[in-house]
């Protein structure tokens, strides 16, 4: 895996820029907060970087920070949030705001950003904000629906009821069942819904 690059850039466009690394160009994708950073800048520079692998490309991300690159990388694990809608995402928000935003669970501002509607908001948020604050279900430690299959498909579930992201954390938190049992966490949040 290509984890940065060191060179000089020698070439820039609205998507990235390419850097000369001992004589090999390499095409560096970037948002539009680290392309203001690197443009015009001259002589060596180090950017952090992703490698996506897919079948027909092989794509570098770029990143000026350590936050924006964990970001990045965590909302590619989001159902439905691609490494271009991710791209998109730090380039609408620096890293820090768009972190704030996530965790306050903001979800008209989230679906302003291209290629994100209103679903996959709360999708972000659902899977994300424990991650980034605080856990989801307190009863299992940092398990988030980020690292844990069966809340994703809970919260999937929930959302396709026409729950918002609100309801659906306040319906599972503090859950201590059995955490690997999608229908009891359905079952429990509604439940808990219900009588709220």
């Amino acid at each position: 895996m290509i984890a940065s690059l060191r060179g000089r850039v020698i070439g820039q466009d609205e998507g990235g820029v390419v850097i000369d690394v001992g004589g090999v160009g390499f095409r560096v994708l970037l948002s539009t907060q680290s392309l203001s950073v690197l443009h015009g800048r001259e002589g060596e520079v180090t950017v952090l970087t992703s490698l996506i692998v897919r079948d027909d490309s092989m794509t570098l991300y770029g990143f000026i920070t350590t936050q924006e690159q964990q970001l990045f990388e965590r909302l590619i694990t989001v159902s439905g949030v691609g490494p271009k809608v991710a791209l998109s995402a730090l380039s609408a928000f620096d890293a820090r705001t768009l972190q704030s935003i996530i965790v306050d669970e903001d979800v008209a501002r989230i679906a302003t950003i291209s290629g994100i509607g209103k679903k996959t908001a709360q999708r972000i948020i659902l899977e994300l904000r424990g991650a980034l604050d605080t856990p989801v279900l307190s009863g299992t430690g940092a398990t988030t629906a980020a690292t844990h299959p069966a809340l994703a498909q809970a919260t999937e579930a929930l959302l396709g009821m026409g729950l918002t992201a609100g309801e659906i954390s306040l319906a599972l938190k503090d859950y201590e069942g059995d955490s690997d049992d999608v229908s009891a966490l359905v079952r429990h949040g509604l439940k808990r819904l219900g009588a709220s």
